[in-house]
């Protein structure tokens, strides 16, 4: 029996909290901790000894978000064995899960499953989806039984590291920053609730909306959350990514385990 499943995720639209927590189903653990870095000021100051940890995070262009980085480095595994997953928006994973498993051994966990999964791609849209409604019904399935997988190894003993999928030195990163979501002033109704969703904190509300583009991720989280489609990320660098998108990356892909 796995006493604690500590849940440490990076999720801005809730793809990756959706995954994780799919996973710690089957694993079936007595207690379920989430632990969201999501939001500035979110960190884990330490990890008890025990349990397992599954560590989720979105990939932006490849690699592991450098928000999430920076977020999880006050945090000791102490030899916790953790599964790590990689959330994709159906284009390529890359080197994001190679890097999440040496970042993660890094800090003292030991790494004994991965697994990447397909999330609705941040810049999809209804007239230009891209994995829209992704992770479905079938990918959370799969993760549930991902967990009585690993729930399954840790019973036999089993906790070596599996061969994982990537490059090092990983790919190059791409910066971010200077292109963010735009407000329709005759749609927008000033609610204020895409302030708090912002995982940079680069939105201000007073009798408008602003966004600081140059620490913009473009996660898309305040476009998501908005009832009244006031928030739209309509840049012409951004169209012409949608479109190789919706031209490139339309086959369904399936999620990817390792164990």
């Amino acid at each position: 029996m796995i006493p604690t499943a500590h849940l440490i995720y990076f999720s801005p639209t809730g793809t990756t909290r959706k995954i994780s927590t799919s996973i710690a189903q089957g694993l079936a653990a007595e207690d379920i901790i989430h632990d969201d870095m999501t939001l500035p000021g979110s960190r884990v100051e330490g990890m008890p000894g025990e349990g397992i940890a599954v560590i989720g995070t979105p990939v932006y262009a490849g690699r592991v978000p450098e928000l999430f980085l920076e977020r999880f480095q006050g945090i000791a595994g102490k030899g916790m064995p953790a599964v790590i997953v990689a959330l994709y928006g159906n284009r390529e994973f890359e080197d994001a899960l190679v890097e999440l498993r040496d970042v993660v051994t890094a800090q003292g966990f030991k790494v004994i499953a991965a697994g990447t999964f397909v999330g609705e791609h941040s810049y999809s849209t209804d007239q230009t989806p891209v994995a829209a409604g992704r992770p479905d019904r079938t990918d959370l399935n799969i993760a549930v039984d991902f967990g009585r997988q690993i729930a399954a190894r840790i019973a036999q003993n089993n906790l070596e590291c599996p061969v994982i999928e990537g490059h090092v030195p990983y790919r190059e990163r791409v910066k971010f920053g200077g292109i963010a979501p735009e407000t329709d002033p005759a749609k927008c109704t000033l609610c204020g609730a895409c302030k708090p969703v912002c995982p940079t904190a680069v939105i201000s509300i007073s009798n408008a909306v602003i966004t600081e583009a140059e620490r913009c991720v473009m996660c898309c989280a305040c476009v998501r959350v908005c009832e009244f489609d006031a928030r739209h990320l309509k840049h012409p660098v951004i169209q012409e990514r949608r479109a190789m998108l919706t031209r490139n990356c339309s086959v369904p892909k399936m999620p990817k385990l390792f164990l």
